[in-house]
C-alpha cells in the first residue's frame, strides 16, 4: 500500500551531501514531496526530514541506498513510531480592509499569527501538521493568495525514543 512516509536522515554537515542524497531520490525515481535540513543535536552533523510516498519495499529500497552514501550516519522511518510533524508557511492574502474581519476569524481559528498587514494585503504565519496548512490555504484561497511560502515537514518520535 503507497502511503507518505517520514524518513530522518542523519549526516555529516559537508558541502554537497544534500545534492547527494536528494541525487539518489531522482536516479531511483523516488520523489521528494519535502526535504528540511538543519543542525542537529551533535556537532557536525546535520538531520534531513525527508518526506516521500511508497510502499513498505520501497521504503526499504530507499533506507539500504541512503545506508550505501559515505555521509550517512543514520536512517529512521519516523512514520512506523509515534511522532510529532510540524510544518511552517507564510501566506499573503489580498485584504482589503472590509475584509479583514473575515480574515482575522480565519486566522483566529486556525490559532495563527498575521505577521505582516499592508494596505491590500496581510500576511498569516500558520502553524501545524500538513493538513492543517492545507485546510488553512483552502480557506484564505477565496480571498486571493497573492504569495505562499512553506518550510516542508520537520518531525521527531515522541516521548524517550
Amino acid at each position: 500500500m503507497i502511503k507518505s512516509h517520514a524518513i530522518s536522515v542523519l549526516v555529516n554537515d559537508q558541502p554537497g551531501v544534500l545534492q547527494r542524497v536528494s541525487g539518489l531520490f531522482g536516479r531511483r525515481g523516488f520523489n521528494i514531496e519535502s526535504i528540511t535540513v538543519g543542525q542537529s543535536e551533535e556537532e557536525g552533523l546535520s538531520r534531513m526530514i525527508i518526506v516521500t510516498q511508497g510502499d513498505d519495499k520501497t521504503l526499504e529500497q530507499i533506507e539500504k541506498q541512503l545506508y550505501k552514501l559515505i555521509d550517512v550516519i543514520k536512517v529512521v522511518n519516523l512514520s512506523s513510531k509515534p511522532m510529532v510533524a510540524r510544518e511552517l508557511a507564510l501566506i499573503k492574502v489580498k485584504s482589503e480592509p472590509a475584509e479583514r474581519p473575515e480574515i482575522m476569524g480565519v486566522v483566529e481559528t486556525f490559532r495563527a499569527a498575521v505577521v505582516d498587514i499592508g494596505t491590500n494585503s496581510m500576511m498569516v504565519q500558520v502553524v501545524g501538521d500538513t493538513e492543517k496548512i492545507d485546510a488553512m490555504i483552502e480557506l484564505l484561497h477565496p480571498y486571493g493568495i497573492r504569495e505562499l511560502s512553506r518550510t516542508g515537514v520537520t518531525a521527531m518520535i515522541r516521548g524517550n525514543a
